[in-house]
């Protein structure tokens, strides 16, 4: 459409940059401002009368609800077109969000949408990194997991006994390195407790490279503190996977512990000792040794990935002659 002027706006453009554009864009010198995500908030256009958001599945029901916001915010009528790739299915929770969004049209649809995310999400619980040292930057979502966890331990009287705890455990990972989302890389604390429940809720490495993308493209280029906490991450879905309750690595290698001294594959737990004989070693309390030359937090984080990979895909894996 060659009479359609556009101007874009992105996380990478400087402060003044992104004055400058908004600024152009709400006096008419622009009809189309294409965008990242950076404009769910704080964003009042009131002649901006269309919304059209590319791979919407893709986005938390909160972040739809935000975006929706920027239009409609004078008597002209607004639309909000969410749109997805043509023969493209979305995954069961990302259809929920949409067909949420889409029945919040009336007033006191912000609560209705709290509601909602809590019932699609549940209370959740954080990533509970010890060696990050920010608690008091959590918040609700960490202190939620801790409560539960004593609630549990608690009810049962030892931990990690009741059964009815079973699918709201989280790995442990300590490696030695720093992993969080620095004030210098997000300065607003509540973006960046923003972020963390954000993060809690990623389930797959697609979900991750594409929160890794999003983070890019609105603040720049990762920092290592925010890499290695995407890396945990990852692991901390494989551990699941695995059954490993505890990963602890240093520069001489990794301890594993697994969850009620469980493996669903032990045979091949056994043969992947065997296959690196000299350097894992199962000791008699049912912790798996593996042994390494880690002397870098980086080398650490790989190790322990390529490690708990292959002990997920062991559990994955069929037992012979089962």
């Amino acid at each position: 459409i060659p009479e359609v002027k556009f101007v874009t706006a992105h996380g990478r453009m400087s402060a003044s940059q992104l004055e400058d554009v908004m600024s152009a864009f709400y006096d008419g010198a622009y009809d189309v401002l294409l965008s990242t995500t950076i404009i769910e908030s704080g964003l009042d256009i009131p002649n901006a009368n269309t919304l059209i958001v590319h791979r919407s599945d893709r986005f938390g029901l909160s972040q739809l609800y935000q975006l929706r916001g920027r239009i409609g915010r004078s008597k002209t009528r607004a639309y909000a077109y969410f749109t997805l790739p043509p023969k493209h299915i979305p995954t069961e929770a990302a259809d929920k969000r949409l067909k949420v969004l889409q029945s919040l049209d009336r007033l006191g649809a912000g609560f209705s949408l709290a509601s909602h995310d809590l019932d699609l999400r549940g209370a959740g619980n954080l990533l509970g990194e010890e060696q990050s040292g920010h608690i008091r930057e959590v918040g609700f979502e960490l202190y939620n997991q801790m409560l539960e966890e004593a609630l549990a331990t608690a009810r049962s009287g030892a931990a990690g006994e009741l059964e009815a705890g079973d699918q709201g455990w989280s790995p442990q990972i300590n490696l030695g390195a720093a992993v969080l989302i620095p004030e210098h890389y997000v300065a607003d604390l509540s973006v960046r407790l923003g972020l963390y429940r954000r993060l809690a809720y990623l389930q797959d490495v697609e979900e991750i490279n594409s929160f890794a993308a999003e983070l890019i493209d609105r603040f720049g280029v990762l920092p290592q503190e925010v890499e290695n906490l995407l890396a945990i991450i990852g692991i901390k879905r494989m551990c699941r996977v695995a059954n490993v309750e505890k990963v602890d690595a240093g520069p001489g290698g990794a301890s594993v512990v697994f969850r009620n001294d469980a493996f669903a594959n032990p045979g091949g737990l056994v043969k992947f000792i065997n296959d690196n004989s000299g350097s894992a070693k199962l000791r008699p309390d049912h912790k798996l040794v593996y042994q390494r030359s880690w002397d870098e937090a980086e080398d650490r984080l790989k190790g322990v990935d390529y490690l708990v990979r292959q002990l997920a895909k062991l559990a994955q894996s069929t037992p012979a002659g089962s």
